[in-house]
């Protein structure tokens, strides 16, 4: 049932520190970057005490799972035109995440299976101390999408809704009828509303901003630093103190994740320690979340390497311990009270 208006428990201040197909989003294909190679952090970084890892549960707010080619043919089949180019099996997943010392996720549901969330649902009811999901709003005109959501929270248990910009109709926004149904709804049922902002934040700011002043109960989750890279004119600065000012919504949070695409540098990414700092300043570390979005992150720079370049950047911004424990896991596990406790 809705678990009620999900809210931040820490103040920004508290956090202050120092002084159509090819646009829906997740099947551009991965290819190993040419961005500038930087040093990766030594191994005396690595065992600071700000940046130990072992101490503190790891969550990933944001990853994917698919279905293996085999249980496509028998059981899961893949939406048509959106056959995966990498590996996304749960066992691969559940492989890589106990390597790199992962107790748990949030799994988004792909666009590989579009609104048949079938897989996941089987993943989410095999493993429920590990997982929780985050299913695809339905934007289709016909209003269908609004009891898809209601029947996916309330009988599969998921616990999160994407909002893709880019299965709305190509003439309409998610401030339509529709979207505007289903972010209500999606407050009623106590389900964030995460945003999937592709090809740019600038090209949807104007939407979330009216969605978060007319639906404030409803949570908000920008991917990927609304796929803010670190800014190299004045557009792009624009733009990034536009996430920034979606601080003032106390109901926004911000996933730190798929670095990969944001950074304009190799891995650990550091190009970004400015991005993060100023996130944190501006909203605080409790609202915001690391997440690897696995698997197009293996390629890059592998899982455990997606994790390592969080903390690497985090030492570099200086991070206290309990703002690198908010980050790591304690945020997203504030928001789905109840999960990943054993």
């Amino acid at each position: 049932m809705a678990s009620g208006l999900l809210k931040p428990l820490i103040s920004a201040a508290a956090f202050t520190r120092y002084s159509h197909p090819s646009f829906l989003g997740l099947t551009v294909p991965i290819t190993l970057s040419n961005k500038p190679q930087i040093k990766a952090p030594s191994a005396k970084m690595a065992t600071q005490p700000n940046t130990k890892s072992n101490s503190i549960k790891i969550i990933d707010s944001h990853l994917h799972v698919w279905a293996s080619p085999q249980e496509a043919a028998d059981k899961y089949p893949y939406f048509p035109g959106q056959e995966p180019t990498l590996s996304g099996e749960v066992q691969f997943l559940l492989q890589n995440m106990e390597e790199a010392g992962v107790d748990g996720a949030l799994i988004v549901q792909p666009i590989n299976h579009m609104f048949d969330h079938s897989l996941v649902t089987s993943v989410l009811k095999k493993y429920p101390t590990k997982f929780v999901g985050c299913c695809l709003a339905n934007p289709a005109e016909d209003g269908i999408g609004l009891k898809q959501l209601e029947e996916l929270v309330l009988k599969d248990g998921y616990r999160a809704v994407r909002f893709n910009p880019y299965l709305w109709p190509f003439d309409q926004k998610m401030t339509n009828n529709v979207g505007k149904a289903l972010f209500s709804k999606a407050g009623e049922l106590g389900v964030p509303v995460g945003f999937m902002c592709f090809k740019g934040l600038d090209l949807h700011i104007a939407e979330i901003l009216e969605l978060c002043t007319e639906f404030p109960s409803t949570v908000v989750l920008i991917d990927h630093l609304g796929f803010c890279k670190p800014p190299t004119n004045d557009e792009e600065n624009l733009v990034f103190s536009e996430l920034l000012k979606l601080s003032g919504f106390p109901q926004v949070y911000i996933k730190f994740s798929a670095l990969f695409r944001v950074s304009r540098m190799s891995c650990p990414y550091q190009d970004l320690s400015p991005l993060l700092s100023q996130v944190v300043s501006s909203f605080g570390a409790n609202r915001v979340m690391w997440g690897s979005d696995f698997p197009f992150v293996i390629p890059e720079c592998g899982y455990t390497g997606a994790k390592d370049a969080a903390f690497s950047i985090a030492n570099q911004v200086h991070l206290s311990s309990p703002e690198l424990e908010w980050i790591m896991g304690k945020t997203v596990m504030q928001l789905f009270k109840g999960r990943w406790l054993s």
